[in-house]
């Protein structure tokens, strides 16, 4: 092995910058690499771009896919692509856009490699049309613990792939995958842009946009009174070429050149407060008000606002901050009230608050979605935040809600067992799959699997 392969030790962090470890890193080429790698490690896990926010890619070894990033075929009629874990969604949109074809589910950010987001079976904007990532894989390959190559889909090996997928790297290594693309006429979308006065109307609306292929609304959960839950909903759909701007119609699959803003400083934590978070939030419900109604936009800003900011994590201070994501079932809308009150009265004020509509989730023991309602939010990480969010857990534990693991820096293991009640059976298959203990990562130790 080189010395990258057989590792080196180097400070990590998940994109919210909390927690810090020195951890050993190792990258592979190929499966004998791999496979060498694992029989050497006590204890690690796998990790793509970095783009969880917390521990969920972080131990004291971690095997980089970075360098296992091949597509490996491509049909062009049935939208078939297979390819390697390393393989980023970044990567699927520069080379299938331009052909017509993008991919089935994006986060919201395309710095995201295949492997990561199967194993986090990430969701998007078009969850309650479309379901989470794992729904489109046809099939994946996965390296288990002792260095055995398995094949699995949802039709075959189910056990398998329901603990690869969602399984948050505790599984195994995926190696590569085979993914239902979808087609597209154009790069550009259909958006409309409508302002909502409160909670309840934003729910109404979500509801009254159910068929509409994306949705995503932005939250003002500094706002108070009769002003609780005031909103911005986003919906789209890909624009038909005849519904682009006339200088785009003669090459509808060609992207725009993007403008691309870096954050040029780690922002001092003196400026990060209620009052700068109260005036953030004001300036994006007042400008959107400008945006309202509809319009054609290029895929990147309507999927991908943030990464058009290199960096941006830098804006929430030298402490980092923690995205907090929750999901409550149908129904608990009550809950989702109670929590926004609770939020908008404590000592941590969030900069930046999502809440998207999901569809039914799928049945595997670790995946996130459920139908209902998922809020987002991104605090800057003080001292008083951490009480604030173990009363948030326990108000989502109670009424049968869970925390996305792919977020999650300090869910205990107590409330982690409440909300996935299907832990045991994971970690039984995964003492199949990994008898010796070779995959773990800081979140798993602490959550107790």
């Amino acid at each position: 092995m080189s010395t990258d392969q057989a590792g080196k030790t180097t400070a990590l962090s998940g994109w919210g910058r909390f927690p810090v470890v020195e951890a050993r890193e190792s990258t592979f080429a190929d499966e004998s690499e791999l496979r060498t790698i694992l029989q050497e490690m006590n204890g690690g896990i796998a990790r793509g771009l970095g783009r969880a926010y917390g521990d969920s890619a972080l131990a004291g070894h971690v095997v980089s896919t970075r360098l296992y990033r091949r597509m490996l075929s491509f049909d062009g009629t049935s939208g078939l692509l297979h390819a390697q874990s390393g393989v980023s969604i970044a990567d699927l949109l520069k080379v299938f856009v331009p052909r017509g074809w993008f991919p089935p589910v994006v986060p919201g950010t395309k710095y995201v490699t295949l492997g990561g987001a199967a194993a986090a079976d990430i969701h998007g904007k078009n969850h309650h049309a479309d379901s989470s990532f794992g729904a489109h894989i046809r099939g994946l390959r996965l390296m288990d613990g002792q260095g055995n190559i398995i094949d699995c889909s949802a039709n075959d090996r189910e056990d398998v792939f329901n603990s690869a997928v969602g399984g948050m790297g505790l599984a195994g290594v995926i190696l590569d995958m085979t993914l239902q693309m979808q087609k597209v006429e154009s790069a550009w979308i259909t958006q409309h842009i409508e302002l909502l006065p409160d909670l309840d109307a934003v729910i109404k609306a979500f509801e009254r946009n159910a068929q509409t292929r994306y949705s995503v609304a932005w939250i003002d959960c500094l706002a108070r009174g009769n002003k609780t839950g005031r909103s911005v909903l986003i919906t789209g759909e890909h624009a038909q070429p005849d519904e682009l701007p006339r200088a785009a119609q003669a090459r509808p699959l060609a992207s725009p050149p993007t403008r691309r803003l870096a954050f040029p400083f780690t922002m001092p934590a003196f400026m990060l407060n209620r009052i700068s978070a109260t005036l953030f939030n004001s300036l994006y419900f007042r400008l959107n008000s400008m945006k309202r109604g509809r319009s054609v936009v290029p895929y990147e800003p309507f999927f991908f606002p943030l990464d058009g900011i290199h960096n941006w994590n830098r804006a929430y201070g030298p402490q980092g901050f923690l995205q907090y994501q929750f999901v409550l079932p149908r129904g608990e809308e009550d809950a989702l009230r109670l929590i926004i009150e609770r939020i908008s009265t404590s000592d941590s004020a969030p900069f930046l608050t999502v809440l998207k509509l999901f569809g039914p989730g799928r049945k595997t023991p670790l995946s996130f979605p459920l139908e209902g309602f998922t809020l987002a939010l991104d605090f800057p990480r003080q001292p008083a935040l951490f009480g604030l969010l173990d009363e948030l857990d326990q108000i989502t534990a109670q009424h049968g809600g869970r925390v996305y693991l792919c977020k999650d820096a300090r869910l205990s293991a107590h409330n982690f067992r409440h909300m996935y009640p299907e832990h045991a059976a994971f970690a039984a298959r995964r003492r199949v799959l990994d008898p010796n203990g070779t995959f773990n990562s800081l979140q798993s130790q602490r959550l107790g699997l």
